[in-house]
């Protein structure tokens, strides 16, 4: 049996421990992502600087195959139609 890499996440939530915001956005991105079977990857600006200088004010920022799709709040039904999904 050949083990099959990872799928690379389409979703990437930045932000940082201790963001109510982020925490509720986390909590979308998993239900959405878990719905539609689509990888998804967590990073924090407080671990890399890039990230830190590019999107400290407006954690936290959604990424949707590398692009900026949202930032402080996430629409469920705006993240499912980026993901190719028909809104609920």
């Amino acid at each position: 049996m050949v083990d099959m890499p990872a799928p690379e996440p389409r979703v990437t939530l930045v932000g940082r421990a201790g963001c109510h915001l982020c925490d509720e956005a986390k909590l979308v991105i998993e239900r959405v992502t878990a719905e539609l079977g689509v990888a998804w990857a967590e990073r924090s600006i407080d671990d890399d600087a890039d990230l830190r200088a590019r999107y400290a004010d407006q954690i936290p920022v959604t990424l949707v195959d590398g692009r900026r799709h949202d930032f402080w709040r996430v629409d469920e039904d705006r993240l499912r139609a980026a993901l190719g999904a028909p809104p609920r």
